[in-house]
């Protein structure tokens, strides 16, 4: 498997750690997104990923796009070591973590919404900064009475072995973290995460580890 990836990219960090997590080996292929006006939009990749985003997982003669997509196709093909519950509502619990994240706190603040508010729009850094914190905020807040209040919370988002929760949740702290959103505000996300960030699938996909880390 190829895995064309950014090393800051949320998305691109979803899809390392689940592979990892499924012991999957795989080659890199480093996509920069700000390198020459974001090498995402030339026409080589934009053949293989039309909306020039990361990732894009090759498998075979197999092209997959959209970080939830893929780990849902690596679960159903590498089932052995599961990302996702055997119990249907635990498996829904997992997935409305995961999109919540995914859908609601991410897109809102991924780099081409940033280019564009500074680009078209003319806002200031600060004022950036300070919407990226907004919604992540909003989104923390949520995760954090829903967690905090559920039993099935663990050492993990679901109990104590990682799942699409964890795959998602990580790498949204390590974007909260580079906006300066105060993680003391969620000490069950914060407690979550520094167990999973111990773990060898996550600490070995995580950003600063990858070899097109600047």
């Amino acid at each position: 498997m190829e895995l064309y990836t950014y090393f800051r990219s949320s998305a691109a960090f979803r899809v390392r750690i689940a592979l990892n997590l499924k012991g999957l080996p795989y080659t890199p292929q480093f996509i920069h997104l700000l390198n020459h006006g974001g090498e995402q939009h030339s026409v080589a990749y934009k053949q293989l990923n039309p909306a020039e985003l990361v990732p894009t997982l090759i498998d075979g003669n197999r092209i997959l796009t959209q970080s939830l997509a893929i780990c849902e196709y690596l679960e159903e093909t590498h089932p052995e070591i599961p990302l996702l519950p055997s119990s249907p509502l635990d498996r829904a619990w997992v997935r409305a973590i995961a999109l919540g994240i995914a859908c609601d706190i991410h897109p809102i603040n991924n780099l081409r919404v940033l280019q564009y508010l500074s680009n078209e729009l003319a806002v200031t850094d600060d004022a950036k900064t300070g919407w990226a914190q907004h919604w992540i905020k909003l989104g923390f807040a949520a995760l954090e009475n829903q967690l905090a209040g559920d039993a099935r919370t663990g050492l993990c988002c679901l109990g104590n072995t990682p799942t699409l929760a964890d795959v998602c949740l990580i790498p949204q702290v390590f974007n909260a973290q580079r906006f300066q959103v105060d993680m003391d505000a969620y000490p069950t996300l914060q407690r979550i995460a520094t167990h999973c960030q111990s773990l060898p699938a996550f600490s070995t996909a995580a950003p600063a580890q990858q070899p097109d880390a600047a």
